[in-house]
Order: structure tokens, then C-alpha cells, then sequence
């Protein structure tokens, strides 16, 4: 990880009551208490102080925001006062979501759809992949950063790291990028997949502006490119470097083959349940469902509505909280609540 410092770039100085307010804040946060409050009217310079007070405790930062809106709004300010630090947006990536649903009195089974903003999907991933690289990480949030996503520590443990030092097979990296969800595109460049030309291998990352060239020589990797994918031009050249997975929800095998165990264990109590109360059209319907999954699961590493599984992937017990975004921050991270009395009573 990069110890990256924050280093607030702006015009303006503290002014008035901000001064005291920064150092009174800052103190706060390095002497451990566990909250403070910020007041002010609108346009008083709230967002600076807080810009000033994270160049001062120098921690990877979380933002939340109540909607959408504010948080970019916020994300383009704090990016102005730190041009060469990671500030990131994370929101739900739906544009739409329909919930799947069963109605047992007409055996009507709706199932679930949804569509998702790729650049969006793209700014999720590239905050969760700043926080594993870097300290100089803000991420501006909305609610949504309490939903449940994959275990950070598969996410960085999973990672592909090509590295110039290391003797490293092309069979053996695309094997390994099948495995964090990548697939293999030949004809169409897109984020989340790769493709394989001779002894070059372009990796698109989802979280990436552009794709990433491999240039293998036998077992030896001749180069790592970041490259303009119309031109070809190469943008960047890298000694190493790491791909992250390209879902969230990347489980390594042995935790997915036990995940397969105690998923059926689950699906044979509920079957026995329905039975036993007379449901047996819900309990068809289940087995259908969970079985269809579980195959994909085995085969594929994946499946439509991975999240229902989520407690079985990571190896949870029942009633134990999944992992969120704040998993991924580390453990000295700061956090602001804007606009608090909107967005608590939200959280």
C-alpha cells in the first residue's frame, strides 16, 4: 500500500471561525474521541474545514452523503482540493430494480430484474481498488455503503499481481482471471473482460479507464502497458502491478466448495419445514431455484443473485453481519456524516 500524503490545494485560507474549528476538530480525531459536530449556515465554508481537517489527521476518509446528488457534488469539491489524492464515488449502481417475488395462491414467480449503470459499477470498483493500493483514499458515499458486498479479504486476496521480477505463465494468468470473474472477449473490448492475441494479453479492469497489455516472452512477462484501447498507444508502462477482481463477490475455491456444503444443508432444513406445514408448491419451487444455483455456483463461480448467498460465501454464522465498503477501509479511517440530520436518521 502507497503511504500517500493528502495535500489540500485551494485558493482560499481559514477564515473567521474555521481556524479554531479545524484545530479543535483535528485534536479531537488524534485524541480518539468518538464524535464531534460541525455547525454551520449554508455557504460558511464547511466542506473546506473538513478538507483541512483531513490534510491534518491524514486518514483514509469516508464521506456519506443522503443522496446521489450531494454526493457528487461533494465527490467534484473534494477533488478540486486534493488533485493528487484518490476521492471516489460510491452509490447504487441501479438504474432499475425489481425484487424477485413468489405468490404461492397462483404460482406466480416473478423474477428479479434489474439494470445497472456501468459507469457507476465502474466508480464502485475503483473506490474499493484505491483502498487497497493507497492511505490518501476519500470516498464519498451514499447510504448505500452499509449494503452488504464481498469479504475484502478475498477481494485482495484473489488479486492477480503481474510482476516483471517474477516468472509468470499466460495460461496460468488467464486461469487466474477466470477465477476473479474475468471472461474472455476476443472481439470487443469491454470492463470485466480480457483477450488473448499471440503472446499479448489485454486485461480490461471494470474499475480502469483504459485496458491493460501483457507481453509475455515464454514464462517472462516483457511488459505491463496501460493502452488506449482504439489507438494502441501506450499510455503507461508498469515494473508490477495488480488486477483486481472484477466482481465483489469472488470466493477462493475451498470456501466455495464448503459455501455448496452448508447452502444444501440450509435448502434441506427449509424443504423439510414447507413439508412439514404443507407447503409443497413453495418448497418445488425452492429446490428448482437453489439447485439451478448451486450448479452454476459449481461451474461457474457465479450466479444471478449471488448476494442471497452471501453469509454461506464468506463463512458467516446466522445473524452475523456481511461485509460492507467500511470493511475495506482500515481500522484508524475517518468518517463525516454531511448533512447529519438528514442522513443519520437515513443510515
Amino acid at each position: 500500500m502507497q503511504e500517500g500524503r493528502f495535500v489540500l490545494k485551494s485558493p482560499f485560507k481559514p477564515q473567521g471561525d474555521q481556524p479554531q474549528a479545524i484545530e479543535a476538530l483535528a485534536q479531537g480525531v488524534q485524541s480518539g474521541m468518538p464524535c464531534q459536530v460541525l455547525l454551520g449556515v449554508t455557504g460558511s465554508g464547511k466542506t473546506y474545514t473538513m478538507a483541512s481537517v483531513i490534510e491534518r489527521v491524514q486518514r483514509p476518509t469516508l464521506v456519506i452523503a443522503h443522496n446521489k446528488t450531494l454526493a457528487a457534488q461533494l465527490c467534484a469539491e473534494f477533488r478540486e482540493f486534493f488533485p493528487d489524492s484518490a476521492v471516489e464515488y460510491f452509490v447504487s449502481y441501479y438504474d432499475y430494480y425489481q425484487p424477485e417475488a413468489y405468490i404461492a395462491s397462483t404460482d406466480t414467480y416473478i423474477e428479479k430484474d434489474s439494470a445497472v449503470n456501468e459507469e457507476i459499477e465502474r466508480l464502485r470498483h475503483s473506490a474499493t481498488a484505491a483502498l487497497r493500493e493507497r492511505r490518501d483514499v476519500i470516498v464519498v458515499a451514499s447510504v448505500s455503503c452499509i449494503y452488504g458486498i464481498g469479504s475484502p479479504m478475498d477481494y485482495a486476496g484473489m488479486a492477480v499481481f503481474v510482476d516483471k521480477q517474477k516468472d509468470m505463465d499466460r495460461d496460468q494468468v488467464i486461469h487466474e482471471l477466470i477465477d476473479i470473474q474475468y471472461d474472455r472477449n476476443d472481439y470487443e473490448q469491454k470492463r470485466g473482460t480480457f483477450r488473448v492475441r499471440g503472446d499479448a494479453l489485454d486485461v480490461f479492469p471494470p474499475y480502469a479507464d483504459h485496458p491493460i497489455r501483457i507481453e509475455f516472452w515464454g514464462d517472462e512477462i516483457e511488459s505491463i502497458d496501460e493502452i488506449d484501447q482504439v489507438t494502441g498507444e501506450v499510455l503507461n508502462s508498469y515494473e508490477a502491478l495488480p488486477i483486481w477482481p472484477a466482481s465483489h463477490y469472488v470466493t477462493a475455491r475451498p470456501k466455495m466448495d464448503k459455501a455448496l456444503g452448508t447452502i444444501q444443508d440450509e435448502l434441506r432444513e427449509r424443504l423439510m419445514q414447507f413439508k412439514e406445514e404443507g407447503k409443497l408448491l413453495e418448497a418445488q419451487r425452492l429446490e428448482m431455484r437453489v439447485n439451478y444455483d448451486l450448479e452454476m455456483l459449481e461451474t461457474m463461480g457465479f450466479c444471478s443473485g449471488i448476494e442471497n448467498y452471501s453469509r454461506h460465501l464468506d463463512g458467516r454464522a446466522p445473524g452475523e453481519p456481511p461485509y460492507t465498503l467500511i470493511d475495506y477501509f482500515p481500522k484508524d479511517f475517518l468518517c463525516i456524516i454531511d448533512e447529519s440530520h438528514v442522513t443519520v436518521p437515513q443510515i
